[in-house]
């Protein structure tokens, strides 16, 4: 049985310290659609900059791209989402709710929750059809079938079409890989738990082009290298795991697949999947464009169509991952205290800046301090309520460090630092607060 609790304390804390607020709530909010706040997405876009720095800042093998939403409609006939990117459907005539037909063991029916759909008496579900998950648009002032294109439903194909432009631009040689991070978009049937599965997301896929039977060494250096990067972001190994797909689950264009798993209060379920896609999608775009798509290795005198290892994982569902393994509650002195233990790399806010009171010149001095630490990280002001009160208040939010301005500080130049996840304090000199800090964050980073 899946523990809610946990995720229903997670989803308020987001909208009340302003991680992630329901979309378009002033009107009654839009099914499995979110936005971040002011903390959601400093914390997002740490999670994909950490991803964008290992893959193209430390590597000399991999270039970035940043692929247009909107695709000629070919590419999808040719990748086969136009004819294959269905998820079985049923419908139910008495309550019109939409279920995925291989997915009912996991739904609810809204008639009667603590039954599945089709087993209550009032049920009357449809035959099964299939349903096509891509979002249609049309590109002009016309609405017709010549008109029709689609909102991408990954971002993979983006790399593909444009493969021998980076080959040629950046005069990359194979193996070589091209990174992106950005938006997709799909019609999802049974969309929920909070961020992990919406309509709208952000992925982050690396295409990595390799020599045809070198692709399964580097298909498990890939695995090794991605299950490395989670650990790094400081989740708890004993709830990540590798996933092997079986015959039955693989993609019709993979060789090998593995997901990488995560524990969530719902279960466990895949945040990044690593895939050797062989030369299906190169072969597909040549075949469809009647453009070569073939790599001539001059050193071997040969040309072939490259295979691809991919990494794919989405951004949305990291950083929900980094929010559930960060949250924990602790007993001090009777009372609880909420705790986003995230790695400092990753942390929204780094540091705080606390006066221990309003007056005194203190407030002056914390200013001074906190624009000093502002010029090289994010920092936060805060000299409202007792100064307990304020620390609870950093924990819940995860900022890792709190500098304290007392009256001492007046007189020694020192200040009070209090760490989140021991609580502990110490005093370090005034003047070398934005140093020290910056030195921790190089140490946490590794």
């Amino acid at each position: 049985m899946a523990d809610t609790s946990l995720m229903d304390k997670l989803v308020s804390l987001a909208k009340r310290r302003g991680f992630v607020f329901q979309s378009s709530e002033v009107y009654g909010g839009l099914g499995s659609v979110w936005d971040y706040g002011p903390l959601g997405v400093e914390l997002k876009r740490n999670v994909k900059d950490r991803w964008w720095r290992a893959m193209v800042h430390a590597r000399d093998d991999i270039e970035g791209l940043d692929a247009a939403i909107l695709m000629h409609p070919k590419v999808w006939e040719a990748s086969g989402h136009v004819s294959g990117f269905t998820d079985p459907l049923v419908d139910c005539r008495t309550c019109k709710a939409r279920f995925r037909a291989d997915k009912l063991d996991d739904a609810r029916c809204p008639q009667k929750p603590s039954k599945g759909p089709g087993e209550h008496t009032a049920c009357d579900l449809t035959e099964p059809r299939n349903f096509n998950l891509m979002f249609k648009t049309f590109m002009g002032p016309v609405e017709e079938s010549a008109a029709v294109i689609y909102l991408r439903p990954e971002t993979a194909q983006g790399i593909y079409v444009n493969y021998q432009n980076v080959l040629n631009a950046t005069r990359q040689k194979i193996p070589f890989g091209i990174a992106q991070i950005g938006k997709a978009f799909r019609n999802e049937i049974t969309p929920g738990n909070f961020i992990f599965r919406t309509r709208e997301f952000e992925q982050m896929e690396m295409q990595f082009f390799v020599t045809p039977g070198t692709d399964e060494e580097w298909f498990e250096r890939w695995r090794g290298l991605r299950m490395g990067w989670h650990h790094a972001l400081g989740l708890d190994p004993a709830r990540l795991r590798w996933h092997e797909h079986g015959e039955g689950e693989l993609a019709h264009y993979a060789k090998a697949a593995y997901d990488i798993e995560y524990e969530f209060p719902f279960g466990w379920q895949e945040i990044e999947g690593v895939h050797n896609r062989t030369d299906f999608d190169l072969g597909r775009h040549q075949e469809f464009s009647g453009k070569k798509l073939e790599y001539f290795d001059q050193a071997a005198n040969t040309r072939y169509l490259p295979y691809v290892v991919e990494t794919s994982a989405g951004a949305d569902r990291v950083t929900l991952t980094v929010m559930v393994d960060a949250y924990r509650e602790e007993d001090v002195e009777g009372e609880v205290r909420v705790v986003m233990g995230f790695h400092p790399a990753i942390a929204p806010i780094k540091a705080a800046v606390l006066p221990l009171t309003k007056k005194d010149g203190l407030p002056e001095v914390a200013l001074e301090l906190y624009h000093d630490l502002r010029r090289t990280i994010p920092a936060f002001y805060d000299d409202g309520g007792a100064i307990g009160r304020r620390y609870r208040r950093q924990d819940e939010v995860g900022t890792p460090w709190c500098f304290t301005v007392d009256h001492d500080t007046l007189t020694d130049r020192t200040v009070t630092v209090r760490h989140r996840d021991s609580m502990a304090q110490e005093r370090i000199a005034l003047d070398q607060v934005v140093q020290w800090t910056a030195a921790q964050l190089t140490q946490a980073a590794g």
